[in-house]
């Protein structure tokens, strides 16, 4: 038994219900959850900074470079070749939270957000090439 739409008696097309799985599957938006769980923890160790410290400046960066990495998984929720906005504000991080680490020898916070960053600047790339 042959599972055909063109089977005998059958007009040729798709029956209706496959049809509309398969325009509903179309539309389904693929969701950069390891971009927004990135963005959560930026946003999460700026508001730890500020509560241990007191650091109204870790707490503004948080919240800053977290809002636009949320921005930059949206973004690539929509369409994964647009990385310019995580790309960047990874990048950026990368470099200053590195710097951070270089001159503190401290790993938490600055060592850590430095090697998270480092890899979703990785990730990001691999994710433009394939």
């Amino acid at each position: 038994m042959v599972l055909s739409p063109l089977r005998e008696g059958h007009s040729g097309s798709f029956p209706p219900v496959l049809l509309l799985i398969c325009l509903a599957s179309s539309f389904v938006m693929a969701v950069d959850w390891i971009g927004f769980g990135y963005a959560a923890a930026i946003a999460i160790g700026g508001f730890i900074g500020y509560k241990r410290k007191g650091s109204v400046m870790s707490l503004m960066a948080g919240l800053v470079f977290g809002w636009f990495s949320a921005y930059g998984a949206y973004n690539i929720s929509n369409d994964p070749k647009d990385i310019k906005v995580l790309l960047i504000t990874s990048g950026v991080l990368s470099f200053v939270m590195g710097t951070r680490y270089k001159k503190s020898g401290k790993f938490l916070p600055a060592g850590l957000m430095s090697g998270l960053s480092l890899l979703m600047v990785f990730r990001l790339l691999l994710l433009f090439m394939v």
